[in-house]
This record gives structure tokens, sequence and C-alpha cells, in this order.
């Protein structure tokens, strides 16, 4: 499937993990998970269908699974979330697969969208 069609789509989900070690073995344990570790702060997994990661953070209130869209044009979207109301809260940053930013959507979410390099 190219790039295109996953344009606007939720891609990839984290989950914040005190103890990224913990999390992984307990999703390794009950659901047979398969991870890649990027380092001891994270790591990716694959449930077969969907991808996601476990990122080292502190668990507190309000803060929890990040969903991550993908975006053929990055900065396009940045544009439309910021004119429909969406706060940024993470500029672009660079991290292995390609750049992403992050967004609190008017109902306070936090969302990150991504793209390749």
């Amino acid at each position: 499937m190219d790039q295109s069609a996953h344009d606007r789509r939720i891609d990839y989900i984290e989950l914040p993990a005190a103890d990224v070690a913990r999390l992984k073995q307990f999703y390794i344990d009950v659901f047979g998970w398969e991870f890649t570790d990027y380092g001891p702060d994270y790591t990716s997994f694959s449930d077969g269908r969907l991808a996601g990661g476990l990122r080292h953070e502190e668990q507190r209130p309000g803060k929890g699974t990040l969903v991550v869209i993908y975006a053929v044009d990055l900065e396009a979207i940045r544009e439309v979330v910021v004119a429909s109301g969406g706060e940024v809260t993470r500029e672009t940053f660079d991290f292995p697969g390609g750049r992403r930013f992050h967004f609190s959507d008017p109902g306070g979410n936090e969302i990150a969208v991504w793209s390749d390099r």
C-alpha cells in the first residue's frame, strides 16, 4: 500500500510506561505481541495488525495512550490543526522513522501526526 493510502488515518498508538521492560513483558505474556527495542526508553510492538510503542514516561492523570496519525504533508496538516482550534504542544521533531508534532484537540486530547522524512 502506498503512503497516500495511509494519509490522515490512525497509524500507530503509544502507551506511557514508567517501566518499559516490565510493561513489554506483560504484553508478551498476555497477548504474544512482538517487540523491537530502540534503547531502554522506547520499544515498538506489533500485534499482527496494528503497530505501536511503549515510551518511558511517568504516568500521570490525564496523560495516557497517544494516538498517532500519518500524514503525507506534515506541514499542511499542522496548519489545518492550528486553524481549526488545535494547539501544538510539541513542535515538529525528528525521530528514527521520520518527523512528527503533537497537538491538543479542543477536547484536551493529545494527538501526534507523523510523516516520512
